[in-house]
């Protein structure tokens, strides 16, 4: 048998099979041929699924819940709070002693009174509010705002009044919101304008009353009324529960003042009981700080 006959190089050439070209359509009358977009590579199979998903919602805070305290942290109040209850109530000197012993956060903690009042909350006539200037101030700056006219603005603001106006300020308070103030006092003739305000002050617990000591009628003293807010005048309401809190310090302050500041707030609060109030008014007190628990003191 003979030896295959290799093939030349141009029968070589003529052997390679070529693949048509692919038909494109003809572009119309009057319109451009279109350009030929350029071969993409695949997209990864899991590339698609995973824009297709949505972003897991991030899990919100719930409000009001604090956060979750360390073990050491947990059992150190829970010695605590046992050891109070087996001291069971002191004298509010004792009371303010252990309070600066707890003491535990860096700022200055406020120091605040709790009293358990008897009283039915059911009855308007037995609702309990007041005001009462402490000797030694609560220790924060209050801005106090006076609505009043005439000579009146510049003896409120002679007095030490943060924000002094007529109908003015009270066009400003009901159309503009502004509520740059902790104590809001009125003169008498003030009153008929500033009850339009009682949506937006009321609910703040801002709005001028008479047994808070925040209407000053036409023969009262609004320079002395606004320099007892200013120094630290403390107002008090009873609320659905039948309690009275107040702040009425700071931890920084001397133990005597402290003392001189609880005592005359709490004296205050008995000789408010209403008449129509029998058996005991005042169940119970408590002293606390921002950051610790409450004592039980008797007083």
């Amino acid at each position: 048998m003979g030896k295959e006959k290799k093939p030349t190089e141009p029968e070589a050439e003529k052997a390679v099979v070529t693949p048509p070209p692919t038909p494109t359509a003809p572009p119309s009358s009057g319109e451009p041929a279109a350009a030929v977009a350029p071969a993409t590579a695949p997209a990864a199979p899991g590339a698609a699924a995973k824009k297709a998903e949505p972003e897991a919602p991030k899990k919100k805070k719930k409000p009001g819940v604090p956060p979750r305290r360390g073990k050491k942290l947990r059992n150190h109040l829970r010695n605590i709070q046992k050891r109070l209850r087996e001291t069971g109530s002191v004298s509010v000197r004792q009371a303010i002693t252990e309070l600066k012993k707890l003491k535990r956060a860096k700022f200055d903690e406020s120091i605040e009174v709790h009293i358990n009042l008897g009283i039915d909350t059911t009855q308007s006539d037995q609702m309990v509010r007041g005001a009462i200037p402490l000797p030694h101030g609560i220790g924060k700056s209050v801005r106090v705002a006076v609505f009043t006219q005439g000579e009146n603005l510049a003896k409120a603001k002679a007095a030490g009044a943060d924000v002094t106006g007529g109908a003015d300020l009270v066009e400003k308070v009901q159309k503009e919101n502004f509520l740059d103030f902790d104590v809001a006092i009125a003169t008498q003739d003030m009153m008929g304008q500033v009850s339009r305000l009682g949506k937006v002050l009321g609910p703040r617990g801002l709005m001028p009353t008479p047994k808070a000591g925040t209407v000053v009628p036409a023969n009262g003293d609004l320079a002395a009324a606004v320099r007892d807010f200013k120094a630290g005048k403390v107002e008090y309401r009873s609320d659905k529960t039948g309690q009275v809190h107040a702040g009425v310090g700071k931890m920084s302050f001397e133990d005597d003042k402290l003392l001189a500041n609880i005592t005359t707030f709490v004296e205050q609060v008995r000789a408010a009981k209403p008449s129509s109030v029998k058996g005991n008014f005042i169940n119970g007190v408590t002293v606390s700080a921002t950051m610790s628990p409450g004592i039980r003191v008797n007083i």
